[in-house]
C-alpha cells in the first residue's frame, strides 16, 4: 500500500480527510478487535478449514464483484500469480486455518492478545529478509520486551509445576496463534519485496490473493471435513463478517487512515485491537483470563511500539549522527 502525502496547501477535501481518519481508525479497530469472536462463533459449528474457506470466499468475491463493475481485470503474469499464492498462503489460508483450530482450544480474548506479537515477527522478518530494513538499538530492545510480553502471556513459570489436561489444551492454542502471527510476519516483507512494486492495482493483487488462496481450501476442504450441520445464523453472520469487514471493508478503512494520519499513526491500530478483543470475549462470551495474560499483552504492545518506532528511546548524538 502506497502512503499518499497531504498537498502543501490543504483543500477543503484534505481537511475533511485529516479530520474523518478517527473514525476509521475506530471503526478498524473495532472490526479487527471484534474478528477473534467471530471466529469463535464460526468455530463452534465449522471445521477450521471450512471456515477458513469461508472466511477468504466472503472476502474475495465482494472484491471481484467490485473488480468487474469497475471494468477492470485480474493480472495475468504467471510470475506474479506464484508470488501472490504463496503471499496469500502466509497471509491468508495458513493462519485463518490456524485460529480457526486455536478457537477450539482458547478464548477469544486470548487469541486477541497473542495475535499482538504479530508487529514483533513483521519486523523481525523484515530484518532478515529486506535489506533496507536494518536492525537498531530501539528495534533490538522493543523485540526483547515484546517476546518477554509473550512469554508472560503464557505464563512460562507454570511449567514448572504439574500441567492439566485444560493447560496444556491452552498451551497448544496459544502456539497456534503464534505460529500464525510468524506467516503473518514473514508473509509482510514477502509481499514487499515480490509484489509491492507490482504495477497494478491494490484491487487487483488483494482480489487475485485471495482467489489463489482461497484455491487449495476448495480442494482440501471436501476430502477432509464433512456437511455441517447445525449451522445457525450466529456461524453464517459470524463467517460473511470476517470475510466483509475483516478483508474488505478493513482495506478500504485502513487506506483512509494512511492517507489522513500516515503510516504510522495506521500501525497503531494493532495496539487498540487486542483491547478491543479482551472487552469483546468477557462481555459477549463471558471468557475469564488469568492476571498474566492482560500484563503480558501490554508488555508485548510496548515492544511493538518500540520496533515500529511510535516510540523511541533517547540516543546519544553519536547514534543520532
Amino acid at each position: 500500500m502506497s502512503v499518499i502525502s497531504p498537498p502543501p496547501t490543504l483543500s477543503g477535501a484534505t481537511t475533511r480527510a485529516l479530520s474523518g481518519w478517527r473514525a476509521k481508525f475506530v471503526l478498524l479497530a473495532l472490526i479487527w478487535g471484534m474478528s477473534f469472536v467471530f471466529i469463535k462463533v464460526g468455530a463452534e459449528a465449522l471445521a477450521p478449514v471450512q471456515l477458513s474457506l469461508g472466511r477468504m470466499l466472503c472476502g474475495a468475491l465482494p472484491l471481484l464483484a467490485v473488480l468487474l463493475l469497475r471494468g477492470r481485470r485480474l493480472p495475468t503474469s504467471p510470475r506474479l500469480w506464484g508470488h501472490l499464492f504463496v503471499s496469500a498462503l502466509l497471509l491468508n489460508t495458513v493462519p485463518f486455518t490456524l485460529f480457526g483450530y486455536a478457537a477450539q482450544l482458547i478464548p477469544s480474548a486470548l487469541m486477541g492478545i497473542v495475535n499482538a506479537a504479530t508487529p514483533l515477527f513483521a519486523v523481525l522478518f523484515s530484518m532478515l529478509l529486506l535489506a533496507d530494513e536494518r536492525p537498531d538499538r530501539d528495534r533490538l530492545l522493543g523485540l526483547g520486551i515484546g517476546f518477554v510480553g509473550v512469554l508472560t502471556v503464557f505464563g512460562v513459570w507454570n511449567s514448572l509445576g504439574e500441567v492439566s489436561v485444560t493447560d496444556r489444551d491452552a498451551l497448544v492454542g496459544m502456539l497456534l496463534v503464534v505460529a500464525a502471527t510468524a506467516c503473518y510476519g514473514l508473509g509482510t516483507p514477502y509481499l514487499r519485496r515480490f509484489v509491492a512494486g507490482s504495477p497494478h492495482g491494490a484491487l487487483e493483487l488483494s482480489t487475485l490473493q485471495l482467489l489463489l488462496g482461497s484455491a487449495p481450501l476448495v480442494v482440501l476442504t471436501p476430502l477432509v471435513t464433512d456437511m455441517p450441520t447445525g449451522v445457525d445464523w450466529r456461524v453464517v453472520a459470524s463467517v460473511a463478517a470476517l470475510g466483509s469487514l475483516g478483508t474488505g471493508l478493513a482495506y478500504i478503512l485502513q487506506y483512509g487512515v494512511v492517507r489522513g494520519a500516515g503510516a504510522t499513526v495506521a500501525t497503531t491500530v494493532t495496539y487498540v485491537a487486542p483491547v478491543v478483543a479482551i472487552a469483546a470475549g468477557l462481555v459477549l462470551m463471558g471468557e475469564t483470563l488469568t492476571w498474566n495474560q492482560p500484563l503480558g499483552a501490554v508488555v508485548v504492545i510496548l515492544g511493538a511500539a518500540l520496533c515500529q518506532g511510535v516510540l523511541r528511546t533517547r540516543r546519544s548524538p553519536a547514534d543520532q549522527a
